[in-house]
């Protein structure tokens, strides 16, 4: 069962596949069977009968279900809008972008995309998947660290509030030389469990790695300068939610290749720094900068293949195997962590490079921390 279950009383599903209308019914009923099974409170029942559409006509079929969900709330004399449209996809892919973008953007309604070879013939493992992205998406929580509820809670967390960012940047393929890359930003907003993220994305120029927007000011004709950027608004979001400014900043930032390091530190420290100085004059947090490097060719073996007690059924290193001597920088604080348990060939290692450290962390404390972290992934209920 999930932890903090999600509430929903107004769902909607929409259909752009040639499923037939008693298969997208029958769907539809396993998908809330399963979600309220799990935990979350759903209405069994559609605001609106379950609509078909052609792939066709996408953006007026939305449209179209959220006027008439809207339609529906304001006779029945309710302020709420539609929480969740159920979408499933036509059979020929490159839709998914656009849906996301009408749902998301425009009209500013959760959806759940779902495929119609899984939802034509569904599963229980595939139902109980939908169902855990389902309750994220509607403000519920999957699980929490079990140190969360002990006396001490997680060392370095539970101590002050502290708030734990992950950025990255992704870069468009080779040939697209105008399109844009897009630069993203998530922030957990509960503590201490750091089990609730928000996240924002921003565009920035081709293929740049240094994050533009962390902090930003712009000039306004009546106010003057202005103070925004990512790092800022997801601060003030953290202290809304909680009541409490963060003590605390662990940054985990992805992407970035060794050359890069100094350049990126350099900036995005900078903006860090001026985000929280924006807030509150004098508030500076103490700030850790990691860097998480995936792309590398180091794989961890065991020193005896056929013990039991050091590999896991697939053969691989345990999850939670650690490696910070030998193979890593005889000066800097950097390890390789395998947190995830391997499923198929050979388990990658994730490689963490401590480019700043204001905390004092030990080196047994941030891995063990950062182990932690990867059981608390939404969208499964295994390490990642």
């Amino acid at each position: 069962k999930m932890i903090n279950g999600g509430i929903i009383d107004n769902w909607a599903c929409v259909s752009f596949s040639r499923m037939r209308p008693e298969e997208v019914h029958r769907f539809c009923c396993d998908l809330i069977q399963m979600c309220n099974m799990t935990g979350m409170s759903v209405n069994p029942r559609p605001l609106v009968d379950n609509r078909s559409a052609s792939p066709n006509h996408i953006e007026n079929a939305l449209r179209d279900v959220y006027r008439r969900t809207t339609e529906m709330l304001g006779k029945q004399g309710h302020e709420k809008q539609l929480q969740l449209l159920i979408v499933i996809l036509p059979e020929v892919s490159g839709s998914y972008g656009k849906i996301k973008k009408v749902c998301e953007t425009d009209l500013g309604i959760v959806s759940q995309c779902c495929l119609p070879r899984h939802a034509a013939r569904p599963n229980k493992q595939y139902l109980e998947n939908v169902a855990l992205k389902i309750n994220v998406k509607v403000g519920g929580r999957n699980t929490v660290l079990e140190r969360a509820f002990v006396r001490n809670g997680i060392p370095f967390v539970s101590e002050v509030p502290t708030i734990i960012f992950g950025a990255d940047v992704t870069h468009p393929p080779p040939g697209e030389d105008s399109a844009s890359s897009i630069a993203a930003v998530v922030a957990s907003m509960d503590w201490p469990e750091i089990t609730k993220y928000r996240g924002l994305v921003s565009a920035q120029p081709h293929r740049q790695e240094i994050i533009e927007d962390l902090f930003s000011v712009t000039k306004d004709p009546q106010r003057g300068n202005v103070n925004g950027g990512m790092i800022r608004e997801l601060l003030i979001a953290f202290r809304r939610k909680t009541g409490q400014r963060p003590e605390r900043i662990l940054f985990y930032r992805d992407g970035v290749s060794e050359g890069q390091f100094s350049h990126v530190l350099l900036h995005e420290m900078d903006a860090i720094r001026k985000a929280c100085a924006s807030l509150e004059e004098g508030y500076m947090p103490p700030v850790t900068f990691v860097v998480v490097q995936k792309r590398h060719h180091t794989r961890l073996f065991p020193e005896v293949h056929g013990r039991r007690d050091m590999t896991d059924k697939s053969g691989n290193i345990l999850p939670g195997t650690v490696v910070d001597l030998m193979i890593c920088h005889p000066t800097e604080f950097d390890f390789y962590l395998c947190s995830h348990a391997g499923i198929q060939g050979t388990s990658r290692p994730t490689h963490y490079h401590v480019l700043y450290d204001e905390n004092h962390f030990t080196a047994d404390a941030l891995q063990s921390l950062t182990n932690n972290l990867c059981y608390t992934y939404a969208r499964c209920t295994r390490a990642v």
